[in-house]
C-alpha cells in the first residue's frame, strides 16, 4: 500500500496568502480612517464658519443703524464699533481660515448677508477646492439708521 500521512500544519503559500490578505485589510481600514480624518476637518472648518457668521449677524442686529457692507476702516483706526465688528470679523476669518479665507457682507431690503469662503482642499482633494457659507437675516433697521 502507498498511502500518504496526512499533512500536518501549513505550507509557506499558505500563510502568504493568508498575510496578503491581513496586509490587504489593514491598508483598507487606514484609508477609511484617513478619510474620516479629512472629513472631521472639513466639518470642523464648516462649523467653525457658522460661528462666525452668527456672531457678525449678532454684531449687525445689535448695531442695526451701521453701515456695514461698506468697506472696514484702516488697521489702528478704529473710529466705532463698527469699525471695530469689522475688524473682528476680518481677524477671524484670517485665523480660521489662513490668507485664502475670504468674508463679505451685503444687504438687500433689511435683510443682511453674510458670506465666508475658505479653501477646503485638505478634505477634497485637489488645490483650490472652495467651499463657502452663506447666511442671511432680517434687520429691524436700514443702515444708516433709516428705518
Amino acid at each position: 500500500m502507498n498511502e500518504r500521512p496526512a499533512q500536518d500544519g501549513m505550507t509557506l503559500i499558505e500563510v502568504l496568502v493568508a498575510l496578503l490578505i491581513l496586509a490587504v485589510g489593514l491598508l483598507g481600514a487606514a484609508a477609511v480612517q484617513v478619510k474620516a480624518l479629512q472629513y472631521t476637518d472639513s466639518s470642523r472648518m464648516s462649523t467653525q464658519a457658522s460661528f462666525i457668521a452668527y456672531d457678525m449677524l449678532d454684531r449687525i442686529r445689535a448695531n442695526a443703524a451701521a453701515d456695514y457692507p461698506v468697506a472696514t476702516a484702516g488697521k489702528g483706526r478704529l473710529g466705532s464699533v463698527r469699525d471695530q465688528d469689522l475688524q473682528d470679523f476680518a481677524a477671524n476669518i484670517a485665523h480660521f481660515a489662513g490668507p485664502s479665507g475670504k468674508g463679505s457682507i451685503s444687504v438687500n431690503q433689511h435683510v443682511y448677508t453674510v458670506r465666508i469662503t475658505w479653501d477646503d482642499s485638505r478634505a477634497e482633494g485637489p488645490e483650490g477646492s472652495q467651499r463657502s457659507l452663506e447666511l442671511s437675516s432680517r434687520v429691524a433697521a436700514a443702515p444708516g439708521g433709516s428705518s
